[in-house]
């Protein structure tokens, strides 16, 4: 089937009006799909605008744009009135240091960042990938720090970095954001997995400073303690309880939201905290002496165990 007309007329309007034009399913701030949502993640490393068509929003123009550039499959970017290319084009491009020079910018950062790989997750990592021959560990850290390991073949530009002889494979985006970060294994009431902790992100919090930020209010005070430890000592009346409320209902809350997270003793917390660090969170705290200390220093009614 031919494209007709009209249809052309619109995609070559929009592409005489934007410079550079994304094709692709959803929206910037929303993608629909895991290939638009790359391409979107590139595009923001290096672009601080760019023009954006949600193809699921006109069926007419999501199968005439395929016709357009003859280019099966949505995403597409356009550059110029030029097609670049999908999303493993434009990753590779990105990657390699092309798409920095399709706009004038200059090279990316090539320098492998220095992290830690503890012995926990190094020997989680080793007997995870045992079989996994001919693959590469790949570490993405999207802008929001949310992380995302994968097993893929290595790539020809992938940026390399090694700890506790473990071989991490990285964008370069993802390679700035790694620098100094601390990959660990860690075992949390949402089952056990890697941990990336981010340096100077989580931040220590005494019960007294707690005691004053949740009399201010807009502390989102986080119990992490198991059902038996709410039991000898009920959590405060602040507190939501991950147990009852689950991980994922609380990764998904803003990523700006102050959190606190308080244990028996501050450290158990503190391995969860980590997780929400790496989800992105921005201001996330441990509680120094968890409930034991609350129980000493703030409300001696609070049953020690």
């Amino acid at each position: 089937m031919s494209l007709d007309e009209a249809t052309r007329e619109r995609i070559r309007s929009l592409l005489e009006t934007h410079r550079v034009v994304l094709f692709m399913k959803g929206t910037r701030q929303q993608p629909m799909c895991g290939f638009s949502a790359a391409v979107v993640q590139v595009l923001d490393e290096v672009l601080p605008d760019y023009h954006t068509v949600n193809v699921l929003e006109d069926p007419a123009l999501r199968e005439g744009i395929k016709r357009y550039g003859d280019w099966p499959t949505i995403p597409q970017l356009y550059v110029e009135g030029e097609l670049v290319g999908g999303a493993d084009i434009v990753r590779q491009l990105y990657a390699s240091g092309e798409l920095h020079a399709l706009f004038g910018l200059a090279p990316p950062d090539r320098t492998p960042p220095t992290i830690t790989i503890t012995d926990r997750a190094a020997q989680a990592i080793r007997e995870g990938t045992r079989e996994a021959d001919g693959m590469a560990l790949h570490l993405s850290i999207d802008t929001n720090r949310q992380a995302r390991f994968e097993l893929a073949p290595a790539g020809e530009y992938d940026i390399v970095t090694v700890s506790n002889g473990i071989e991490v494979h990285l964008d370069p985006g993802s390679a700035r954001r790694a620098q100094g970060i601390v990959i660990d294994w860690v075992s949390t009431l949402g089952g056990e997995g890697l941990s990336l902790s981010f340096p100077g992100a989580l931040r220590s919090l005494d019960v007294q400073e707690l005691a004053r930020r949740l009399a201010e209010g807009g502390l989102t005070l986080i119990d992490v303690r198991p059902a038996e430890g709410r039991a000898q000592a009920a959590p405060l009346p602040q507190a939501r309880v991950l147990e009852e409320e689950g991980y994922a209902a609380l990764a998904g809350l803003p990523k700006d939201t102050p959190l606190a997270f308080i244990c028996h003793h501050g450290i158990s917390s503190r391995a969860v905290a980590e997780r929400f660090v790496a989800h992105g969170f921005s201001e996330v705290y441990n509680v120094e002496g968890g409930m034991d200390a609350w129980a000493r220093e703030i409300d001696p009614s609070v049953p020690r165990y």
